[in-house]
């Protein structure tokens, strides 16, 4: 009989010797244990010597609704038992339905398609999937570029690691799809001199950007634009006020697409259902994953305005995309379940938000910001690149 101790060191010795992690040095591990998460509760988590912990970072800003929801568990058995398992490939399912529904009814405006995938760096291909073959359609094919944020992180598919702007995980997988091209991002610790003094004409400054590299670029060859309401990587860089209302200007005269990637962003991360609608523009394209079912089953999804749908909705037009897992049943009813949960937190935070609406946003110190639930500490990357 094997006691507890000696499961925990078997099942630390397999994970260095089988268990390829994700963005790991792997090296780190030859001589000492891996750390195992075994369970967790509401906001704390158990490593399997027993030791809790602090799920500070919310698993990698999913688990909004918090660890061991019973309700999200029972949820995803009950589909199990029901239908475990359908694509969505010419034919849908219930909980499909239903949740591309509730998202529609949520999200801003008139982004009322939803596509879904399996995670976040799928949505984010997506988007631009759907930026490309849209201009086609209506007979622009040259627009196929997009721009994105430097030190912004978009995912790892090919396609979206061409939108990411953090140079380390670029690298190692050049040469890369082209057409990304990198602007500043709005991080006013390190704005240039001439705009240091003054946030809001640092905002305008940073949005000019976007058009400065448009005109570069070409306007006939630029598809998008991708934004986080919140930059993530990089330090948690919210944008000054009037940059999102100039970015959405820019998009409107250059014929872009703005897409607001909110796959760490929506689903209550800022207070509000989708980060866009905290700070008050309107996405062509919102990309999301993480948050929707909490982390609890993988999903992820593209909501889509109906212009841009517009011209795939004719005649022979199809979108030739798609995913085995993407709006899987499962994660589907954990997603609707999940939405249930946030949708009464979101409503009462954004009720203390509206109380507190007199008071000023901290900015923090030089080295660290916070907003909301959403923190992490500033690093040394650069402005620009």
């Amino acid at each position: 009989m094997i006691s507890n101790d000696d499961a925990t060191s078997v099942a630390s010795g397999s994970a260095a010797e089988h268990l390829w992690m994700h963005f790991t040095r792997m090296s780190s591990f030859a001589s000492k244990p891996v750390p195992t998460i075994e369970r967790g509760e509401g906001a704390y988590i158990w490593d399997t010597n027993g030791r809790k912990y602090l799920d500070g970072l919310s698993g990698l800003f999913a688990v909004q609704a918090g660890h061991g929801r019973a309700e999200l568990a029972e949820a995803a058995a009950a589909q199990a038992r029901k239908l475990a398992f359908f694509p969505i490939w010419s034919y849908a399912h219930p909980t499909a339905i239903e949740l591309a529904d509730r998202l529609a009814a949520e999200a801003p405006g008139d982004l009322n398609k939803v596509f879904f995938s399996c995670g976040g760096g799928e949505s984010v291909e997506t988007a631009w999937k759907v930026a490309k073959q849209y201009f086609k359609l209506i007979g622009k094919p040259s627009k196929t570029k997009v721009i994105s944020r430097a030190v912004a992180y978009h995912g790892t598919p090919h396609g979206a690691l061409s939108i990411t702007g953090v140079p380390g995980f670029r690298l190692p997988f050049e040469p890369l799809v082209p057409g990304g091209t990198r602007v500043p991002n709005t991080d006013f610790y390190r704005a240039p001199q001439e705009v240091a003094g003054d946030e809001k004409q640092f905002g305008l400054w940073a949005a000019n950007r976007v058009e400065e590299a448009v005109l570069q670029e070409g306007p006939d060859s630029v598809a998008a634009v991708f934004i986080e309401p919140v930059q993530n990587a990089g330090g948690c860089i919210p944008a000054p006020a009037g940059y999102f209302e100039r970015l959405r200007e820019i998009c409107d005269v250059y014929d872009l697409l703005l897409v607001s990637d909110e796959v760490i962003c929506a689903y209550g991360r800022l207070g509000t259902m989708f980060g866009a609608q905290k700070y008050g523009y309107q996405p062509d394209i919102i990309t999301t994953a993480k948050g929707l079912t909490s982390g609890y089953s993988p999903l992820g999804a593209a909501i889509i305005s109906d212009r841009i749908f517009e011209p795939f909705g004719h005649g022979n037009t199809a979108f030739p995309h798609g995913y085995t897992f993407g709006g899987h049943p499962v994660s589907c009813a954990v997603g609707l379940a999940n939405l249930d949960i946030l949708s009464v937190r979101i409503s009462s935070a954004m009720c203390f938000d509206r109380r507190t609406a007199s008071a000023k946003r901290w900015s923090g110190s030089t080295t660290c910001r916070s907003l909301a639930t959403y923190a992490a500490t500033a690093t040394s990357m650069p402005l620009s690149w």
